[in-house]
């Protein structure tokens, strides 16, 4: 949860605003070096987010499908090793982005003005954006939800069997594994559903926009259809800690929980501090 919250608020911080500059101003305004280093940037925070989505989605399926082989001694390492690997996965993967971007002289037939701004591949070549839309579009998002969905299917499989085949001696211990199995699954499907509607119609946009290279579309359906489709992707990274608050029970407790040591400890620091005020008047 900590590493997805941190891809979060890296996609946040250094993408959102430089998306929004994009669609303010014509020109790219971050140099050559912003150029290499912000696709970069937003490129590992997408995959750090699917990644540790599917992660957490094969870790329930571990949990729920394959509970006998769990050894808790090993989970602790396990789960700094996965965090640790993904990063590096996401990094790796989106080194070609930091190779080939650059900025690109693009031309508005229809105005018959050209912009420079910062693109992954030259305009002159059809071949490389195609490749790299569809390459993008399968990485990042086709495949991974593919694994989740195989996941998936084997948690609910699982959960419908052990409803039927929890002892009756046992039902009280056996219902609430179950119920927490449950809920459990429930938070991280959560959060791969959130991700998979936010971030659809961005990739959608990507592909048309990658076989149509060759046109500049400057009409308003298509300034609007992609404005929405990147506010969507962003509010991704906005609604998951919402949406753990609202699903998890344990992290709704311990929020609250720290939240109010958090109050008591500012009131109390007010009280001392105008106690000090009033002695030394």
């Amino acid at each position: 949860m900590s590493s997805l919250a941190l891809g979060d608020l890296l996609l946040l911080v250094t993408c959102a605003p430089v998306d929004a500059s994009r669609y303010l101003v014509d020109e790219w305004l971050f140099g050559r070096v912003g150029c290499k280093l912000i696709p970069f940037i937003q490129l590992t925070s997408v995959g750090v987010s699917v990644f540790t989505l599917t992660a957490l989605s094969f870790d329930r399926y571990k949990a729920v499908v394959k509970s006998m082989d769990v050894q808790r001694s090993r989970i602790t390492v396990s789960i700094r090793f996965q965090a640790t690997a993904i990063w590096l996965l996401s990094m790796t993967l989106a080194i070609p982005e930091a190779i080939f971007s650059d900025l690109h002289t693009f031309h508005i037939s229809e105005t018959n003005e050209t912009f420079v701004t910062c693109a992954p591949y030259p305009h002159e070549v059809e071949m490389h954006p195609k490749i790299h839309s569809m390459a993008f579009f399968m990485v990042f998002y086709l495949l991974p939800l593919l694994v989740i969905s195989v996941c998936y299917c084997f948690i609910a499989r699982t959960l419908m069997r052990s409803t039927v085949e929890i002892p009756v001696a046992r039902h009280l211990h056996g219902s609430r594994q179950f119920d927490s199995r449950k809920r459990l699954s429930k938070t991280v499907l959560v959060f791969v559903g959130l991700f998979s509607i936010c971030w659809l119609p961005t990739h959608v946009i990507y592909l048309h926009r990658s076989y149509h290279y060759g046109q500049v579309d400057t009409s308003m359906a298509h300034f609007v259809s992609s404005v929405c489709a990147r506010i969507l992707a962003f509010t991704n990274s906005c609604l998951n800690p919402f949406a753990l608050y609202l699903m998890s029970k344990s992290f709704h407790t311990h929020f609250n929980r720290q939240l109010m040591c958090s109050c008591h400890t500012s009131k109390l620091a007010s009280q001392s501090a105008g106690n000090t005020q009033i002695t030394s008047v």
